[in-house]
């Protein structure tokens, strides 16, 4: 004969006992404390980023002008450079020689020229005397005329040995760095005005700088629109600030300025060519090194930021828990936008006023109930268990 076990007996017969008597079962234990804050609202601009190398405002090639031995050298491989500095001398013995000749050539043109000015003059008298023929007057006039423009020629030809006697000397066009020299003392350069010159070396431009770079044409599209918007169509996105950072650095701590965009767009690649130019005092930046810039992608407008740490992941999709009038877990999808220190901007999905859980991740599940504080009710219960222990 079956019988039911005694000892779930008595506990059936004890609950029947303790009902009877008005007793009620014990309330059920809190539920895990977890820390909420409301999203922070902040006026913010979106940033944009992108990968460049910069550029020497002035680069220079520095050739020979005139042909000759090089002489010297008057600086050393890669030193800073002014505009004016001596760099290279070519043997100036020839051209010396060369003005000297043409300035002989001219105090003989003068002569010539004064001594058929006094013919010419003498003749003029006779003429009006009629002692002379009209025919030798045309020929005093004709031998003025001729002296006149060999004393031209032979100015011109001083102006031309002086200046290329000046050429023997090559001095930095622009202030910079020079390179290495190309040609040491002792070798014969070549210098025209057509063909080949020899290289001597090569200056680049150091402070200030700029930074080359492309971005594509949806972006270009965006900036133009937003110019627009702004009143700023004519400047087409240049004079807006930029931040700039280099491989080692973290941040952007680089201030400059967009200078220049493109007036065409590469249509091998889509993309349209930006340029930015930076301060460079210390000699930091070098042409040929790359960069990360970062410019402004939308105008100004107020977003809403939680912590980054509290986002989850849900396969592609992304979430943030919140906490209801009643205490309940509740699970938002969001959409998220560009990271801000260690907050990451909410573009939709979340209201002004949820409470977020941004600490206690691990003890919330959706659907549960919690116990929410505050950072702030969070320090006075701390400070409050702290005094009563004293």
């Amino acid at each position: 004969m079956y019988r039911p076990n005694a000892a779930l007996g008595a506990a059936i017969s004890l609950a029947l006992l303790l009902t009877g008597c008005g007793q009620s079962a014990p309330p059920a234990p809190p539920g895990p404390q977890v820390t909420v804050a409301n999203p922070v609202r902040q006026k913010l601009v979106d940033r944009d980023e992108y990968v460049g190398r910069f550029i020497a405002v002035d680069s220079v090639e520095i050739r020979a002008r005139v042909s000759g031995y090089l002489e010297k050298v008057h600086f050393t491989d890669g030193q800073l450079v002014k505009a004016g500095d001596l760099l290279f001398t070519v043997d100036q013995r020839p051209f010396k020689a060369a003005v000297d000749q043409a300035r002989a050539d001219l105090a003989r043109a003068k002569s010539q020229a004064d001594l058929t000015a006094a013919d010419l003059s003498r003749a003029e008298t006779l003429l009006q005397q009629k002692t002379i023929a009209e025919a030798l007057y045309d020929q005093r006039v004709q031998a003025k005329r001729a002296a006149d423009a060999a004393l031209q020629a032979a100015e011109a030809a001083l102006k031309t040995a002086e200046l290329n006697l000046e050429f023997t000397e090559l001095r930095a066009p622009v202030s910079g760095r020079i390179g290495d020299r190309r040609v040491s003392p002792g070798n014969l350069v070549t210098g025209t005005i057509t063909g080949s010159t020899t290289l001597l070396s090569t200056i680049v431009s150091i402070d200030p700088i700029r930074f080359e770079f492309s971005f594509d044409e949806a972006s270009y599209l965006r900036y133009q629109r937003i110019a627009t918007q702004t009143g700023r169509a004519d400047e087409r996105g240049t004079k807006l600030p930029a931040e700039l950072r280099l491989l080692d650095e973290k941040s952007f701590e680089h201030k400059g300025t967009i200078d220049f965009v493109d007036n065409v767009i590469d249509t091998s690649s889509g993309t349209i060519r930006g340029r930015a130019q930076f301060a460079n005092a210390t000699a930091l930046f070098t042409p040929g090194m790359f960069g990360r810039i970062r410019v402004p992608g939308s105008p100004e407008y107020e977003a809403m930021l939680v912590p980054d740490a509290a986002i989850g992941t849900e396969q592609i999709r992304k979430f943030v828990y919140v906490v209801d009038a009643e205490n309940t877990v509740r699970q938002k999808y969001v959409e998220l936008g560009a990271l801000q220190g260690n907050l990451r901007v909410i573009r939709s999905g979340l209201d002004p006023e949820d409470r977020v859980i941004v600490n206690g991740l691990m003890r919330a599940r959706a659907g549960i109930k919690v116990t929410p504080m505050t950072e702030e009710e969070q320090k006075a219960a701390a400070q409050k268990q702290q005094q009563q222990k004293k």
